[in-house]
């Protein structure tokens, strides 16, 4: 099986496994082993006190991705480290896209840069994540 192929088959797993993900809206435009592409539209129930969207939609997105990109690999990773940082406001309607991009790869760590960005193609916000790569594949029957 070649690498795009295996990708997509654990993302089809993830996701299909992930309703929080679903419940935002992504949609998976791109996904490979080390990078992923989502895309999705701010709705009203995401929106702060301020009326635009809460920092944690735009997170959520970049750490989906971080997730899926991670794990395109075959072998499943989580989480160690995150950031974020908002560069740009978003509002009701706005369509966001986020791309995940291998930095560096070894046997247990990776690290991911996510950058988000509206419709116009302006920067909305900028993540680095961290995974802890597991002994454990995703299909190991295979």
């Amino acid at each position: 099986m070649n690498d795009e192929s295996l990708a997509k088959r654990v993302v089809d797993r993830m996701y299909n496994h992930d309703p929080f993900s679903q419940w935002l809206g992504i949609e998976r435009v791109e996904e490979s082993a080390g990078s992923c592409v989502l895309r999705m539209t701010v709705r009203k129930e995401m929106l702060n006190g301020f009326g635009i969207a809460h920092g944690g939609i735009t997170y959520s997105i970049a750490d989906s991705a971080l997730a899926f990109a991670s794990n395109g690999h075959g072998r499943r990773a989580v989480s160690v480290e995150t950031s974020i940082s908002h560069t740009e406001s978003l509002r009701e309607g706005d369509v966001i896209t986020a791309t995940a991009e291998e930095v560096s790869l070894s046997n247990k760590i990776g690290i991911y840069h996510v950058t988000v960005r509206n419709a116009s193609d302006a920067v909305v916000a900028l993540f680095k994540g961290t995974v802890y790569r597991t002994g454990k594949d995703w299909f190991p029957e295979d």
